[in-house]
């Protein structure tokens, strides 16, 4: 499989890669998440921020005009930054933890936890909010995972075929991800849960809002048995934009991505183009030809994807998953809900982070992330913000 080979748009960007050698300090992970939370900073103009002061207190005390010029901001820009210091004050950490600790889990660029492929985007997300089980993100940051994309008005035969995907997939051992949007996101995401899979769901709403509002049970079963994802943070508006957003998010997850089902106007196409860009394989279910919900992932067997007639062929491709013993991750297998592991148990002790865990048992990250799953779904281990586990 290709890597990636996107460029940063800043190239005075910070060397992230460097960066997550060792975990962000505390502060230093406190004035990022911050900063973020600005109006009218995004990803190049923080970049440029935190190129200029490497220690982030002087920037929040450097005068706002100094700070206009340096971010390219028009007046009301320099005003708004202005006003969002002036509600912080001049010593904001303190209150910035606690807001933090309102966010629910998180990641930032610099944690360790990150997956450095969602970090060689073109456009990173400033954070990635998350809820369910923490222990998925080993494999995210491997991406062994199948992304599963096509139209929110499929045919029966798009929507059967998405159902037996995700649970093809599921049985295989492979996380499925998608945007759990109406029609095809929806029907893998079912077809995952019916086969006791783990489904990865990315949305393009902050994690308190359900969009299709038809689908919050389904929404709920994806949090309790998988991971929903958002870099919206809570209490964010809906905008079309962020639906497209997203995309990139799935892909940059994923070990192959499978179009079941889309018109010629369709955000699976910009996920398909993306995964080319980035020499992630392409799988397509063909479809009929008169069907125009079928129209442009018919036209993506004319380029680079292979054609998928069975969901069988997918694991055949892709060899076991990572949840499954013998994968790719060398992960043993998960054990049911009553599994008892004392050694790891003794390890999380009142709170351990997976890298903490894997040198502690030296293990590697899948194998750690395996035992972590089977305890949580036991109920004896629980997720905390910044990727720390605690038993329960």
């Amino acid at each position: 499989m290709g890597e990636l080979v996107v460029l940063r748009a800043d190239a005075s960007a910070v060397d992230w890669a460097l960066e997550r050698e060792h975990a962000w300090p505390q502060a230093r992970r406190l004035w990022w998440w911050l900063w973020s939370c600005c109006p009218g900073l995004g990803w190049a103009r923080l970049n440029r921020l935190w190129a200029q002061y490497p220690d982030p207190a002087m920037a929040w005390a450097a005068p706002g005009a100094e700070l206009g010029r340096l971010l390219g901001l028009p007046a009301r820009g320099v005003a708004a930054l202005e006003r969002f210091r002036g509600q912080w004050g001049l010593e904001p950490l303190k209150a910035a933890q606690a807001a933090l600790r309102q966010q629910g889990p998180l990641l930032l660029p610099g944690d360790q936890a990150m997956p450095e492929a969602v970090m060689e985007l073109e456009r990173p997300p400033l954070a990635l909010h998350w809820c369910g089980r923490g222990s998925l993100w080993a494999p995210l940051r491997l991406r062994q995972a199948v992304a599963v994309v096509g139209t929110r008005r499929p045919s029966p035969h798009g929507l059967a075929m998405a159902e037996a995907i995700g649970a093809a997939l599921a049985q295989g051992g492979w996380p499925v991800v998608s945007g759990l949007a109406e029609g095809i996101d929806g029907a893998a995401h079912r077809g995952c849960l019916a086969r006791g899979g783990r489904p990865v769901g990315v949305l393009g709403t902050g994690l308190d809002r359900v969009y299709p509002r038809h689908h919050a049970q389904l929404q709920r079963r994806v949090a309790a048995e998988g991971l929903l994802i958002s870099e919206q943070p809570p209490g964010s508006s809906v905008q079309p934009g962020h639906f497209a957003a997203r995309n990139r998010l799935q892909v940059a997850l994923a070990r192959g991505l499978v179009v079941v089902e889309c018109p010629e106007a369709s955000g699976a196409l910009h996920s398909a183009h993306l995964a080319w860009t980035l020499g992630v394989p392409i799988w397509v279910v063909p479809a009929d030809a008169s069907k125009r919900s079928a129209v442009g992932s018919n036209r993506l067997l004319g380029d680079k994807a292979s054609p998928l007639l069975d969901p069988a062929e997918l694991l055949h491709r892709l060899g076991p998953g990572p949840l499954l013993g013998g994968g790719s991750a060398k992960a043993p297998a998960i054990r049911p809900r009553s599994c008892s592991d004392p050694e790891l148990l003794e390890a999380v002790g009142r709170g351990a982070s997976l890298e903490q865990l894997c040198l502690a048992l030296d293990q590697p990250v899948a194998a750690v992330s395996s035992r972590l799953l089977a305890l949580e779904l036991a109920g004896a281990v629980r997720a905390q913000p910044g990727l720390c586990w605690q038993a329960t």
